[in-house]
């Protein structure tokens, strides 16, 4: 009788978060956010400087930026971890200011710093999170089978923290951080140290908790990642919002640019003093193969002609820039702070 009355609160909250998934509100609404570091005898530091973004319920969000661009701020205010200076910021409608033991019900959070007892199995690891979350050990053991699937955990079970690799520790900390049923789940970094199975593993489990509503906000400098992962993004730089939206409207954000990628049966220093005459983003050189990024297909096109004109091409390819093309373009343009 036990078994089956916990059984049925755990459908009501699926159902619950079902009906929340439903609601065209945003899972996370930051307004004009503002968070001023303030020391004595140093320099104010505008760590976030009136950010806005939107996120809508159940998509896969990604904050980008360089190191210092205020995303790290930006998550430890929505966690509630840090308070702002200005503006407001609200998790599945809850202000973080107002009502953050509220926000707290409402999110997991996997922060950068590996967080897994090492003395522990992977399976006990599952145990002591799951029951600090108040779930019934039989809760636990119906969720730890689902997680071990999902993460490609199952023959760790019985393995140490200790004396996993690093990146299998970051993975059962991101699948720890899953068992729990909650609708907003940020992960900061979730890939680092990962190999590339570990990490291909991880992207498709965070895809698939997605696909059940969950809403995903992760913050990552590796920039293909976001690119396979996140249905929006933002670009945050010396706190301030530099780009918003999908991947695709991100990189089209004003510029057209364009990949060019040329085999050559040598490339000699006229032939790159040719290219850099038509001002490339970026020229990268790899044995006899020349990377070009530019700023529309016009100029790729012109560049390919001229180089044709001047030595024998063996193969080219004209690309969309990457996520990562754009990013480091957008970000020149916003180099230094205003």
């Amino acid at each position: 009788m036990q078994k089956s009355r916990f059984v049925g609160r755990f459908d009501l909250s699926l159902h619950i978060n079902f009906l929340r998934s439903m609601d065209n509100s945003p899972a996370i609404e930051v307004n004009s956010l503002v968070k001023v570091f303030a020391k004595r005898d140093q320099r104010t530091i505008r760590a976030v400087d009136g950010l806005s973004i939107r996120v809508p319920k159940g998509s896969i969000f990604g904050l980008l930026g360089p190191n210092g661009a205020g995303k790290t701020t930006t998550i430890r205010i929505l966690t509630t971890l840090l308070t702002p200076s200005a503006g407001e910021a609200r998790v599945m409608g809850y202000d973080v200011v107002q009502n953050p033991l509220a926000v707290r019900r409402q999110i997991c959070v996997v922060v950068q710093e590996n967080a897994i007892e090492l003395h522990l199995s992977v399976q006990n690891n599952f145990r002591v999170f799951g029951r600090f979350h108040g779930l019934h050990a039989n809760e636990i053991q119906r969720r730890t089978e689902r997680i071990s699937e999902l993460f490609g955990l199952r023959e760790y079970l019985n393995e140490k923290g200790m004396d996993l690799s690093g990146g299998l520790k970051r993975r059962v900390q991101v699948a720890k951080t899953f068992l729990i049923d909650k609708p907003v789940v940020f992960l900061d970094e979730a890939t680092t140290g990962m190999d590339t199975f570990n990490k291909r593993t991880t992207i498709q489990a965070i895809k698939e908790e997605s696909r059940k509503g969950r809403t995903i906000v992760l913050t990552t400098h590796v920039l293909d990642e976001a690119e396979v992962l996140c249905d929006s993004i933002a670009i945050m730089n010396h706190g301030k919002l530099v780009a918003q939206g999908t991947v695709d409207s991100v990189k089209a954000y004003g510029l057209r640019m364009m990949s060019l990628s040329m085999l050559l049966t040598e490339v000699s220093s006229s032939t790159l003093d040719l290219v850099r005459s038509y001002q490339p983003s970026s020229i990268d050189v790899k044995n006899t193969t020349l990377d070009i990024t530019v700023k529309d297909d016009n100029t790729a096109l012109a560049i390919l002609a001229a180089v044709r004109r001047h030595t024998e091409v063996r193969h080219f390819e004209i690309t969309t820039a990457s996520l990562e093309d754009v990013f480091i373009q957008l970000l020149d343009k916003k180099a230094s702070p205003s």
